[in-house]
């Protein structure tokens, strides 16, 4: 049986015997180094599940230098001189845990537990409120985390990633578990918000402001009052506009349209956007000041193409929604209609997902959906796109969930040798779920 491995990379390594004993009745086995060790020798070791950083010298730039190496592997530090700016800096690099020092053994455990597969890695506890955000693969538990660890503290936030990946789930997660859950949580599309009415808006008016403005209006600043304000496709808002928020964020404060009193501006402000506002930044299209604003805390939602182990869980999931929505008893699909929505590159995401589920539902289908089952309108479109190339982890994993893990089976769907797949799976660090 395929034991996971813990890395500890110390300052001060402890008797071998005492993460021994903490680690033993989980089944993960201990390896420890120095804190002068290589960086690719920590990255490169077999069967390292997880790395754990202890303390060293540069915890922050050691932890830097691993993901740059590893995009993939789960990064834990042990901060001994943790601050918010810290936090945050870990955040940034693509820490996916971190602990204030000094901590107890059980709370190393419990952060590296997160980070191994099966049922030693739940949701991590501090997501109590709202929805699931539904996926069991590694970056799906590292956004989970990642939102935790962003619900924890009050900076801005920036959510990226293509339409249709759960960015305004992320924002209310994020809302949801913080120590604002129980005030407004306000949501403004930036790119359905006419250039005219975006001072009004955003910061309200006084009575006479304008032409047809009877009576005094609050903003959606004022109305999220101290809870979270959410601007979703913020690389939509016009330069004006974004002067105007960015002299509120500074200022804290902001006056009515028409107004000269000037309004308190204390919400937490988290933005999303499926643009690259770097190169918007680069081409004057947005604000400096306003991107280095925003971005303090960053969470990139990747696509479902590149996830596809994500695509079962989500489809077992919206079979749940959607017999409460319709009042059936669906209870789930065939392996052909799984391996070809594995197959699918599903440009619109998770939001098409659910779409294409619904749509099945609305024809009433059996207790068990067949392709024959889906509409003809959705089998068209997924065949006509079932040329769309998918990136070459992506297929693996198609083939091998669509076959239950089985590696013979698999490498003839892929017209390969079974070999050539144990090399591959090797190469994109893929582990058998029946080891």
């Amino acid at each position: 049986m395929h034991t996971n491995v813990v890395l500890l990379v110390e300052q001060s390594p402890a008797t071998p015997y005492q993460w021994d004993d903490a680690f033993g009745s989980h089944g993960v086995e201990v390896l420890q180094a120095p804190s002068e060790t290589d960086v690719r020798d920590a990255v490169h070791r077999p069967r390292t599940a997880v790395l754990v950083i202890e303390a060293c010298d540069d915890v922050l730039r050691y932890a830097e230098s691993i993901r740059l190496l590893s995009s993939s592997l789960p990064v834990v530090v042990l901060l001994a001189k943790s601050s918010e700016d810290r936090a945050i800096a870990a955040l940034r690099i693509g820490v996916n845990d971190y602990l204030k020092q000094p901590c107890t053994q059980d709370e190393v455990v419990q952060a590296v537990l997160r980070w191994i597969g099966g049922e030693t890695s739940p949701t991590p506890p501090e997501l109590a409120r709202g929805r699931p955000m539904v996926g069991k693969s590694t970056f799906m538990r590292e956004i989970r985390s990642r939102i935790a660890k962003a619900a924890g503290n009050d900076s801005n936030v920036l959510i990226t990633g293509e339409t249709g990946t759960g960015k305004e789930l992320v924002a209310e997660l994020i809302h949801q578990n913080s120590r604002r859950h129980g005030q407004p949580m306000i949501c403004v599309n930036c790119a359905a918000l006419p250039e005219s009415l975006v001072e009004s808006e955003l910061f309200g008016h006084e009575r006479g402001a304008f032409t047809g403005a009877s009576v005094a209006s609050q903003g959606k600043l004022q109305c999220a009052g101290v809870g979270t304000i959410f601007f979703d496709e913020i690389g939509d808002m016009s330069l004006p506009a974004q002067a105007k928020i960015l002299r509120a964020i500074e200022n804290k404060e902001y006056q009515r349209l028409g107004g000269s009193r000037n309004v308190a501006f204390n919400a937490r402000l988290i933005t999303g956007t499926n643009q690259a506002l770097e190169r918007f930044v680069e081409e004057g299209r947005f604000r400096k000041d306003l991107y280095f604003r925003l971005n303090v805390v960053r969470i990139h939602l990747s696509p479902l193409r590149e996830r596809p182990d994500d695509i079962p869980p989500l489809i077992d999931h919206f079979v749940q929604l959607l017999n409460d929505s319709f009042g059936q008893s669906v209870q789930g699909v065939s392996d052909e209609v799984r391996e070809r929505f594995m197959g699918y590159a599903w440009p619109g995401n998770v939001r098409e997902l659910r779409n294409v589920m619904e749509g099945i539902f609305l024809e009433a289908p059996p207790p068990v959906i067949h392709y024959r089952d889906i509409p003809q309108t959705i089998r068209a479109h997924l065949e006509h796109s079932a040329g769309m190339a998918l990136p070459e982890r992506a297929r693996m994993l198609a083939a091998l969930q669509s076959t239950h893990w089985n590696v013979t089976r698999a490498a003839q769907k892929l017209n390969w040798s079974r070999m050539t797949l144990y090399r591959k799976m090797a190469k994109y660090q893929i582990a058998s779920a029946k080891l």
